[in-house]
């Protein structure tokens, strides 16, 4: 069993890899899913708390328009995306990651027939261009590319890390901002909270 300590430290330098060399993602896929695989049953117990899920909820709070559908990459046992689909009770919310056994952690944790939950890999996802009015990541590596691909015109993103710097899985805001810019993002904003930071983006907005 790898200790936490070991599991961050690998989540650390896959992020700073994979955020550099994206085609390299393909040498981390399989054992980042082991792990997740691993602790899945006991993600929520241990993970999911108040301040974990502070700084998403409070980018929620600053949009100006409720989304009709939603993509949570990396969705894990899916707070996320139950939390998206609570708050906007039309949204239509879909989930998705590449560990078998977080899926089926967030399946079983459905609060409502409008949220799905699919295995599927964030670097080349099954969704056709522009099918998100909301596209979310909580402490998930963002593949820029397809971000920029799944994103409605006028959709807005969220890149979220629930204890900013000190997240395994971080990639400094500024760094977010400007890959984002390059693929046509812009209104940026950032939102603080519970120890947490992220960053709003529109997709086609001038900054």
């Amino acid at each position: 069993m790898i200790d936490l300590r070991a599991r961050q430290r690998f989540a650390r330098f896959t992020t700073q890899v994979v955020v550099r060399r994206p085609r390299l993602w393909s040498l981390f896929r399989g054992p980042i899913a082991r792990v997740f695989d691993t602790i899945a049953p006991d993600w929520d117990s241990s993970r999911v708390t108040p301040q974990h899920m502070a700084v998403l909820e409070a980018a929620f709070d600053v949009l100006e328009r409720p989304p009709a559908r939603v993509l949570d990459l990396g969705t894990g046992t899916g707070a996320a995306a139950r939390a998206a689909a609570a708050r906007w009770p039309d949204a239509q919310v879909t989930g998705v990651d590449v560990s078998t056994g977080m899926i089926r952690e967030a399946q079983a944790r459905a609060g409502s027939d409008r949220e799905r939950y699919l295995i599927a890999d964030a670097a080349a996802l099954p969704f056709a261009d522009g099918s998100f009015d909301l596209v979310t990541l909580l402490n998930m590596i963002p593949f820029f590319d397809e971000l920029g691909r799944v994103a409605a015109l006028g959709g807005t993103l969220v890149v979220a890390f629930s204890r900013g710097a000190d997240t395994p899985i971080w990639v400094p805001l500024d760094r977010v901002r400007n890959e984002l810019a390059r693929r046509g993002f812009g209104d940026f904003r950032e939102v603080t909270a519970g120890g947490g930071a992220s960053l709003l983006a529109v997709r086609g907005a001038v900054s």
